[in-house]
């Protein structure tokens, strides 16, 4: 089942849904995945997906493994991280994704993790592609730093081609000459593979943006043009964080979001 808009016979009536039994992904309600940006303890990933749970989402990230521009900076826990997301999602009943950095790893993360995530860095390693594809755990897909989007939509089929189908795709920013912003949030490509491709859309104002104050604004706008949801970063302590404190917000921030995407589902017509 093909992504590419090349394809003039796809059939863009059939739209791909992902049940996770807990929740579901691109059946017309609005995930929040949220979380932080790196796993740091067993406490900080505890405390957050009570507040995660509590405010209604089901939804949770975390990473481990962190590829930094910087090789000094912090790297994640590794497979130590990926012990305490497995304790999380068992005593919280969260669906939790992580990144997947290399074909080595990915049989190992997929047995802690529900949810495959291939971070933008890594779109276009064919050989990590193609090892996801041929798991039946659900995989996050983000848009490469200067991808098109054709790019973007190949590398699915390049996963979808091993016989997984179950992608999700996301959109994180793209780079660009602006400067103001971490990157520059294409909500036009969203809308444009809504019309085009069958697979669901999230989006990810954190990277998007690299501005706590903005993720709120482009929460709502992600809703109003129909994306399958949102991946955000959530820290009980932003000051603090070990990577990307400044793009995260902390909990009170977190449940004022929460309360206004509950607002706004009825709005844009979400389920």
């Amino acid at each position: 089942m093909n992504a590419l808009p090349e394809i003039k016979k796809m059939e863009t009536a059939h739209k791909t849904t992902i049940d996770f039994g807990r929740g579901t992904i691109g059946d017309g309600s609005f995930a929040v995945i949220a979380g932080p940006c790196a796993v740091e303890s067993r406490e900080q990933m505890f405390m957050t997906a009570k507040v995660v749970r509590d405010l209604g989402s089901v939804f949770m990230r975390g990473g481990t493994f962190k590829p930094r521009t910087m090789p000094y900076s912090f790297q994640g826990l590794g497979v130590d991280g990926l012990y305490i997301l497995d304790e999380t999602r068992k005593q919280y009943d969260v669906v939790v994704t992580t990144e997947v950095m290399s074909t080595e790893m990915v049989e190992v993360v997929a047995k802690h993790v529900d949810i495959l995530q291939i971070g933008s860095r890594n779109m276009q390693n064919f050989d990590l592609l193609k090892k996801v594809g041929r798991t039946s755990t659900p995989v996050i897909l983000k848009r490469g730093l200067s991808s098109t989007i054709e790019e973007w939509l190949a590398a699915a089929e390049y996963i979808m081609c091993e016989g997984n189908k179950k992608v999700i795709l996301c959109e994180r920013g793209i780079r660009t000459f602006e400067k103001y912003t971490r990157n520059t949030l294409d909500l036009s490509a969203v809308l444009a593979v809504k019309q085009i491709s069958h697979l669901p859309v999230i989006v990810d104002p954190s990277h998007g943006t690299g501005r706590k104050d903005m993720i709120l604004p482009m929460a709502r706008a992600a809703m109003a043009i129909g994306a399958d949801g949102i991946m955000i970063e959530v820290h009980p302590r932003p000051e603090e964080a070990l990577s990307d404190g400044e793009q995260s917000i902390n909990f009170d921030h977190f449940t004022q979001l929460m309360q206004e995407v509950e607002r706004l589902k009825k709005v844009f017509h979400y389920c």
